[in-house]
């Protein structure tokens, strides 16, 4: 057959016509760098090239079916990306497709983001709002079985592919969860996935709570604008403000970087280190925090992922705010779509997040501030009231008129809500707002002082 390789006529026969093939590219992408570049020349790992023909031309002619070249050479270019990390992989056309639908914010399936662990489809998040988060699909699930199709095997595309369907047709997910003795099977009705990534409301005392379920293009406009909305809600100014990022997969690096933006007024927010000079990158603050100063208590668990961590880092490091729950997910490294000539793209890790003091987050996470259980809160069915100075008899008096009412005690309630109900639906945003009013508290007392 001929070919054309840089330009240059190879006349090559067989097995070998693809050895020459693999090493005129070689030498092509050697002489590619030029002598400007400081690193020095590798070595064409000869040997390794002709095994790899060698067992090229065996499948070609010993398979048990045929198997056309092309195929052959797709599945090396998969298995290659796959050797390297769980998040690099060859996009096929449909797939690059898929994966451009994906960050449109709207698609049919089921709202679930994945990512591949030991040959099976590990749960990073469910998305709020969506088919698998009101099934009962949890962050940490390891799904194993696909309807009938088991996972094992499968590329995380593939994977994706079977899940993915025609809003309203349904899918069976035979997962693993920890803490149960054998694998659960939850059926899911699929639908049109549309993400909105920020959600918020006003609890008592001017405190504010704004959820972020994805990182998007337009969420830090997003986020300003829900502020905005709670700052009038509470009458011109917000105490505070409890930011949720649990279960939150990441997003649009842009969007990480814009959302911690908003509460710093300068210093560095997330750098990037690669191999390339592409690949490093600084994101610094603006000056102008929307919350003007008032503290900020952040959210996280193990289902907070990448943009997330990046958001949690830059503040905690910034020392703006006290981040409270469980150790994220520690997916630090940055993926460049590279869309190549047959329609087809390559997602390929190109370099590592680092927070301001230079924490890589990689299979590290964030660890929170504060650490947080999985606690299940129940009221007690009748509580005893303590024995108090004020109960013993001929108890001296503090000289002041006795308080009317029980006003004093019951401060804190919420919005609309009890805050047993609130303890028993959500103990760590439950445990958040305390922290919060603690900090506020403190804030004001700090302010009074300076004012003497």
């Amino acid at each position: 057959m001929r070919t054309m390789v840089k330009g240059r006529n190879l006349l090559l026969v067989g097995a070998g016509a693809f050895l020459g093939v693999l090493l005129a590219l070689a030498h092509g992408v050697l002489a590619e760098r030029g002598e400007g570049e400081a690193r020095a020349p590798a070595e064409v790992p000869l040997e390794e090239l002709r095994v790899f023909t060698d067992v090229f031309a065996r499948v070609k002619s010993d398979y048990v079916e045929p198997v056309d070249d092309r195929t052959l050479i797709e599945n090396a270019i998969r298995g290659m990306l796959a050797g390297l990390d769980p998040h690099s992989a060859y996009l096929s056309p449909d797939e690059f497709k898929e994966l451009q639908i994906g960050t449109r914010g709207e698609f049919g399936g089921l709202g679930i983001e994945v990512s591949m662990e030991d040959g099976f489809v590990k749960v990073v998040a469910p998305i709020d709002d969506t088919p698998a988060q009101r099934a009962g699909i949890r962050a940490g699930d390891l799904i194993i079985r696909i309807d009938d199709t088991p996972v094992k095997g499968l590329s995380l595309n593939e994977a994706v592919k079977l899940m993915r369907g025609r809003p309203g047709t349904k899918v069976t997910l035979t997962i693993v969860r920890e803490g149960e003795d054998k694998p659960l099977r939850i059926t899911v009705t699929r639908a049109v996935i549309k993400v909105k990534s920020v959600k918020a409301r006003l609890y008592d005392g001017g405190l504010g709570y704004v959820r972020i379920t994805h990182f998007q293009a337009p969420t830090a406009k997003s986020l300003a604008d829900a502020i905005e909305r709670l700052r009038k809600e509470a009458g011109g100014r917000l105490k505070g403000l409890v930011l949720d990022l649990r279960n939150n997969p990441g997003g649009v690096l842009n969007a990480a970087v814009d959302v911690a933006d908003l509460f710093l007024e300068e210093g560095l927010i997330v750098y990037t280190e690669g191999r390339v000079p592409d690949a490093r990158l600084r994101f610094s603050a603006t000056p102008g925090d929307v919350l003007e100063g008032a503290p900020i208590v952040v959210i996280v668990n193990g289902g907070s992922a990448s943009a997330s961590e990046i958001v949690a880092g830059a503040l905690q490091d910034q020392r703006r705010a006290v981040i409270v729950g469980r150790k994220t997910f520690g997916k630090g490294s940055v993926q460049t779509i590279l869309p190549l000539r047959n329609g087809a793209a390559l997602k390929l890790t190109t370099a590592r997040y680092y927070t301001p003091s230079g924490r890589s987050i990689q299979a590290e996470g964030i660890v929170p501030d504060i650490e947080l259980s999985r606690l299940r809160v129940a009221a007690v069915e009748k509580e005893i009231e303590p024995l108090r100075e004020s109960h013993l008899k001929r108890h001296l008096g503090n000289g002041k008129a006795p308080a009317k009412g029980k006003g004093a005690e019951e401060g804190g309630a919420r919005k609309g809500e009890d805050p047993g109900a609130l303890a028993a639906r959500d103990y760590e945003l439950f445990e958040a707002l305390n922290i919060l009013r603690g900090l506020v508290i403190l804030q004001s007392r700090a302010a009074a002082g300076g004012k003497g």
